[in-house]
């Protein structure tokens, strides 16, 4: 995925992802953060603050495939430990 982003994530987007799923959990009726309530808002988060470049442009990647397929990595990768 390195070949297909110009500019990444700041540490502000861990903050706002972080705060986007306590507010998620908190409507859920929970006082604790779950993997899904973090899955779910990453991409919505993340998907304005990466930003892709020509390589991804010309093998037709767009930011959102690129996330979800950061997303999947980080899924499998979590799974296999």
């Amino acid at each position: 995925m390195k070949r297909y982003i110009q500019f990444g994530a700041s540490v502000r987007a861990t903050m706002f992802i972080t705060l986007a799923a306590k507010a998620k959990a908190l409507m859920s009726g929970r006082y604790h953060v779950t993997r899904d309530d973090v899955s779910a808002l990453a991409l919505p988060v993340l998907r304005h603050r990466v930003l892709a470049n020509y390589f991804a442009e010309s093998d037709g990647m767009d930011v959102d495939k690129i996330l979800l397929q950061l997303l999947d990595g980080m899924r499998t990768s979590s799974a296999a430990a």
